[in-house]
C-alpha cells in the first residue's frame, strides 16, 4: 500500500477538477474527502459575512474557497468556505496557500453526510494545528454558530456556541460583534 504525499494529492486534485468542475477535494487527517459545492444559501451567508468583515476593516477580505495547507507540518489541504485575511495575504501563493496571516476560517455546513465529522471535528483540529486564531462554524443543521478561538497547536481551547438569533463576539484578531439573526433566513 502506498502513502499519498502532499504533492500527489495536489496533482490528483488538479486532475479531478479538469475532469469535473464540480469536484473539490480536501486532504485532512490523512484522508481524501470530497467537499460539497456551496448552494445559494451558503453563498448568501458568505456574502453577508464578507460585508460585515470589510465594514469592520476595509483592509480585510473574506476569500471564498481559497485552498490552505493545514495540519502539522502542512500535511493537509483544506478549502474553507471563507478565509478572512488582510487583502494581499494570498498574492502569489497559488491554489494551496500558507495559513500564515489568516485571521479566521469559516465553514458553513452543507447537507452532505460527512459535514458533521469534517466541519465539526476534523477541520477545527486542522485549523488549530495550523495556528489559525479563529474558526467560525455556521451550522445550518443545528441552527447554531460556534466560535473556536485560542488555538494551542492541537485544538482550540475556547469554543462559544450560540443559537441563530443571538449576538456573539468574534475574538481578536477579528474583534467583531456578530448578530446572527439574519442566518435564520438562509436555513432550509
Amino acid at each position: 500500500m502506498s502513502v499519498l504525499t502532499q504533492e500527489g494529492f495536489e496533482e490528483l486534485a488538479r486532475l479531478g477538477e479538469r475532469v469535473d468542475e464540480s469536484l473539490r477535494l480536501e486532504f485532512i487527517n490523512g484522508k481524501i474527502e470530497e467537499k460539497a459545492l456551496p448552494d445559494g444559501d451558503d453563498g448568501r451567508i458568505i456574502a453577508w459575512l464578507t460585508r460585515l468583515c470589510i465594514q469592520a476593516d476595509a483592509g480585510w477580505w473574506l476569500y471564498p474557497d481559497q485552498g490552505l495547507r493545514v495540519e502539522k507540518y502542512r500535511k493537509g489541504n483544506a478549502r474553507p468556505d471563507g478565509c478572512l485575511v488582510p487583502l494581499d495575504t494570498f498574492v502569489g501563493q497559488g491554489e494551496w496557500a500558507s495559513p500564515d496571516g489568516v485571521l479566521m476560517t469559516v465553514e458553513v455546513t452543507s447537507g452532505d453526510s460527512d459535514t458533521g465529522r469534517r466541519d465539526r471535528v476534523e477541520k477545527p483540529h486542522a485549523y488549530a494545528e495550523a495556528g489559525i486564531p479563529v474558526y467560525l462554524l455556521i451550522d445550518r443543521t443545528t441552527g447554531e454558530v460556534k466560535v473556536h478561538s485560542r488555538p494551542d497547536g492541537e485544538r482550540y481551547e475556547m469554543v462559544v456556541t450560540v443559537p441563530f438569533g443571538k449576538t456573539v463576539t468574534l475574538p481578536e484578531p477579528v474583534g467583531v460583534e456578530l448578530d446572527t439573526e439574519p442566518l435564520k433566513n438562509w436555513v432550509r
